[in-house]
């Protein structure tokens, strides 16, 4: 489907219209213990209620004030004191696969704490095993007009994933469509002191690659630079359908240039399904990678780093790819304070006939669930509707990953229709005032901060047109989204997966398959296996299981 980037606002009036119509309510009794009114989103609790939660926690994270923790802060206080609610975690782990492993072992043992974020699969398997609540008619009581009006975005797509024999099982996310294409980010200043253009196809990335290594771009006269970093310990060299979005650091652009989609289930060119990574332009996309690793163009360290964004802080690497807000957001502000001239810029990579060419995620991949048997599980989401209506005035130097039970709500235009309102603001077009718009919560904020860290001339925006530290935070969303959302505002084509759920064979094989598949690619890429051992993972792909999946997504895409 071609696509030209147009503000498309076409839940506001919706939105404005439902809120209008919804009054704040006062607490009345329903002869329990707790008091509330029903009919408010936002009704704060007579007396304290406890929920107990498992927690994701980044041990990186340093933006807690001295004496807060995860388990108390300005967000976990605020919950508190506007709702009442005291959170409890239970139990913690580390981001990416310990949260995930300690998520599967409170499955398998039944012991669950009241409210936690899972994944699609974690989902399933809980729903299968009778362990949590219906919030079926919670939802339809209490989430708020907003929350509902940014679920209704995505056309049913969203509640679709959580309803299970017409129930309600879990809250799901909404992410906004830019959150689903990988761009690449590169250095612009080694670009212009080695007289070079941005690199567009795979051809000219090579070209620049090979300069930045070889030409001494951060001129200290030391061959110590990088072309392309590459996935760390733990990364993947490509998002999938379980894992469809922020693949920061992974390869997605590359293979994405070969209309390679690994990880994704997609129509064949016989019209039935088939899996991307066993199609033969992914096989084209990894000899590219794997050419490029050999001539040393790829981090030679990728997937045993600890961590990729090193390179890009400390200004050793002059490309990689990821999400809009992995400029900001991720690496960039400790790059810009080590190195204020970096200049990271952000661009599509396109295919031999000049488009762009990304795969796209599911608009929910984040689910918040309740236990069974919790007295209290519209308390979940009242702490999302909360968040919601007032995430825009939190500090945003204390990372929003601290507040409890946090999963992202976006409509899903937010990121286009930011991005065209900051250009109006700052053409003087269109003022805060305006902006005040149920759903878009931070597009107030974000007009009210534009200027603070925005230099003239507006419509430039290299790194000397911006002032970080004029506001960090602001600079950091305003940042990402001025340039990292740019690319995104020009045609794309864009391709789904049949399906971002796992079948009942999956249940059984996929742990293997996928782990096959993961030590084939890297093998291939870093050159510890031959190219056609792509031949024979295919091979061993269909008959260890593969086949009768490709059965399942079958019947599951008609």
């Amino acid at each position: 489907m071609k696509n030209t980037r147009k503000v498309i606002v076409l839940t506001l009036v919706t939105v404005m219209l439902i809120l209008s119509a919804c009054g704040n309510g006062k607490t009345s009794s329903k002869g329990e213990t707790v008091t509330q009114d029903p009919n408010d989103p936002f009704g704060k609790y007579s007396e304290a209620i406890t929920i107990n939660i498992g927690k994701e926690v980044d041990s990186a994270d340093k933006s807690l004030p001295s004496g807060d923790t995860p388990e108390n802060n300005t967000y976990t206080r605020y919950v508190k004191d506007k709702l009442n609610i005291e959170t409890k975690i239970i139990w913690q782990a580390g981001v990416g696969k310990d949260y995930q492993q300690k998520v599967n072992l409170s499955i398998a043992s039944n012991d669950l704490p009241d409210a936690l974020v899972v994944t699609d699969t974690q989902l399933r398997q809980m729903v299968k095993s009778n362990q949590l609540a219906d919030l079926t008619e919670v939802y339809e009581q209490y989430a708020s007009p907003t929350l509902k009006s940014i679920i209704e975005t995505t056309e049913g797509l969203a509640k679709n994933a959580v309803t299970f024999d017409g129930k309600m099982y879990a809250l799901p996310n909404v992410t906004g469509e830019t959150d689903m294409q990988h761009i690449m980010w590169i250095r612009k200043d080694w670009l212009d002191k080695l007289n070079l253009e941005v690199p567009r196809n795979i051809e000219d990335l090579e070209k620049v690659a090979k300069a930045f290594i070889e030409q001494d771009p951060d001129g200290n006269g030391k061959a110590d630079t990088i072309g392309i970093t590459g996935p760390q310990s733990g990364g993947l060299i490509n998002a999938d359908f379980i894992n469809p979005n922020n693949n920061n650091y992974g390869f997605d652009p590359v293979f994405g240039v070969y209309h390679s989609y690994p990880g994704f289930w997609l129509e064949g060119a016989d019209g039935k399904p088939t899996y991307g990574s066993i199609e033969p332009e992914t096989k084209d996309a990894l000899a590219k990678l794997r050419d490029l690793y050999s001539k040393g163009l790829i981090d030679q360290e990728m997937s045993i780093r600890k961590d990729a964004q090193e390179l890009i802080k400390n200004g050793t690497s002059g490309i990689y790819f990821g999400l809009w807000w992995a400029g900001g957001y991720g690496p960039l502000s400790d790059a810009i304070k080590n190195n204020p001239e970096a200049n990271w810029q952000a661009y599509s990579l396109l295919d031999s006939n000049g488009e762009f060419t990304p795969h796209m995620g599911t608009p929910s991949n984040q689910f918040l669930v309740v236990r069974k048997d919790y007295k209290h599980p519209e308390a979940a989401i009242k702490m999302e509707n909360l968040l919601l209506r007032d995430e825009a005035t939190f500090d945003v130097n204390v990372a929003i990953g601290n507040y409890p039970l946090r999963i992202v709500f976006a409509p899903m235009d937010e990121m286009y229709v930011t991005y065209n309102m900051m250009k109006e603001v700052l053409a003087g077009t269109k003022t805060a005032e305006e902006l005040d718009i149920p759903g878009y919560k931070l597009l107030k904020a974000d007009a009210e901060n534009i200027k603070k860290v925005k230099l003239e001339p507006y419509d430039k925006v290299d790194i000397q047109y911006w002032d970080p530290n004029a506001d960090l935070g602001a600079w950091k969303r305003l940042y990402s989204t001025m340039v990292g959302v740019a690319p995104l505002m020009e045609p794309f084509t864009k391709t789904y997966s049949l399906t971002y759920s796992q079948t009942k064979t999956m249940e059984s094989k996929w742990a293997t398959l996928d782990k096959m598949e993961k030590e084939t690619f890297l093998k291939i890429i870093m050159g510890a296996a031959p190219i056609d051992s792509f031949d024979k993972f295919v091979v061993d792909w269909k008959k260890q299981g593969g086949d009768e999946i490709l059965s399942e997504v079958a019947e599951l895409a008609k």
